[in-house]
């Protein structure tokens, strides 16, 4: 039998709710500053052990850094290596900080928008959004486990992530950035005309080219996450096909000569995997600012037609390939297939920008047929 008994404190008068949980155990609730307060929690709780929706309180007072850890250990076998690190170096920095010493039946959802929102000040949208994103998974989890009713990290305001600008290079730049890479020629058109992620690229070996159909097996994705490189399927779990220019050919064969087939096309061995070239210091910046510097020094000459050289990652090589299949004609599932995205929905939303000009294409068309009826008619 439920009971609800008032008590003096040095702050005044409370009442306590003592009542049974559904496996028959005895436990009370006190704090309450009215009647009302615990008449009202009394019945919410006699109504949720008759809907099977009862959470008992006790179980809530677990923390945040109990939890954490083994939300974490769930996620590493299910997640790349590299998205593992990232979630890994968040918690640390950012979500146990902060809510670690916190039970989670006392965190308040507006103290997590006051957290998002000071982090946002500090912190990229990206950063926000994979930290909201742990503390609101392990509250998920602890819904699930009936530790708590509801999720106060959900239903919080969040920053959208902007959409970063591209860069695409033209034919000729691509030519000019192989020529200046020299022994990295052939990687840097197969970057820029097949659109493989880096991870892909370096994780070919000789027996994923095809040569008489000129295909390039996309089966392996080498990332390096530290010193470590993980080596697992592609991006997307799915394994692809990707046809590469008769012009790259010969470079091709020319890494392929005297290797087994296991070894790797670019690298050494079977397991000399090449690293990311860094953004600012590598062969890569090195080839882009020495075509930058000598172009500018023709500009200054007073030559024409120069063509400058922006700095470019290997993933700017993968959108360049975008960019070149699009507008040699190819369609929007042909360069889904070729990237080896999701679906054709994630390439539009991706390089939205370069099917732009297509809709001038449609009015012309548009236009054409419908002058050609009206003169039928």
């Amino acid at each position: 039998m439920a009971t609800i008994k008032p008590y003096e404190t040095a702050s005044g008068k409370r009442y306590r709710v003592r009542y049974r949980k559904p496996d028959g155990s005895q436990t009370d609730k006190r704090g309450f500053k009215t009647k009302k307060e615990a008449e009202l929690f009394l019945a919410s709780t006699t109504v949720s052990k008759a809907t099977g929706d009862y959470v008992d309180p006790k179980l809530g007072r677990i923390t945040i850094g109990h939890l954490g850890p083994e939300w974490l250990a769930g996620k590493k076998t299910v997640v790349k290596p590299s998205q593992y690190a990232s979630l890994d170096s968040s918690w640390r920095t950012h979500v146990d900080p902060k809510w670690g010493s916190r039970e989670i039946s006392g965190i308040k959802q507006s103290e997590v928008q006051t957290w998002v929102a000071a982090l946002r000040g500090k912190r990229s949208a990206t950063v926000v959004l994979r930290a909201h994103g742990i503390l609101a998974g392990i509250l998920d989890a602890a819904v699930q486990d009936r530790r708590l009713s509801r999720n106060p990290a959900r239903g919080v305001q969040l920053p959208r992530k902007g959409k970063s600008s591209k860069t695409y290079l033209s034919h000729a730049q691509v030519a000019a950035l192989a020529t200046e890479t020299k022994q990295h020629a052939t990687l840097i058109y197969v970057l820029a005309y097949t659109g493989l992620r880096w991870g892909e690229a370096t994780g070919l070996r000789v027996k994923h080219v095809n040569q008489l159909a000129r295909r390039l097996s996309v089966e392996e994705n080498a990332v390096w996450v530290g010193n470590k490189v993980h080596v697992g399927t592609p991006k997307t779990h799915e394994r692809r096909s990707v046809p590469y220019p008769k012009f790259l050919v010969s470079g091709i064969a020319d890494l392929m000569d005297g290797k087994p087939a296991d070894a790797l096309l670019f690298g050494t061995g079977t397991d000399g995997y090449l690293r990311p070239p860094h953004p600012s210091h590598s062969w890569l910046a090195k080839a882009c600012r020495d075509i930058c510097a000598r172009h500018q020094k023709q500009i200054e000459d007073g030559a024409k037609d120069v063509i400058l050289m922006p700095a470019v990652t290997p993933h700017e090589l993968r959108h360049t390939a975008a960019s070149l299949a699009i507008s040699s004609g190819a369609n929007v599932k042909a360069v889904q297939r070729m990237l080896g995205h999701a679906s054709a929905a994630m390439t539009l939303d991706t390089y939205a920008d370069l099917f732009d000009d297509d809709l001038d294409g449609v009015a012309k068309r548009l236009d054409k047929a419908a002058r050609k009826a009206r003169k039928a008619s």
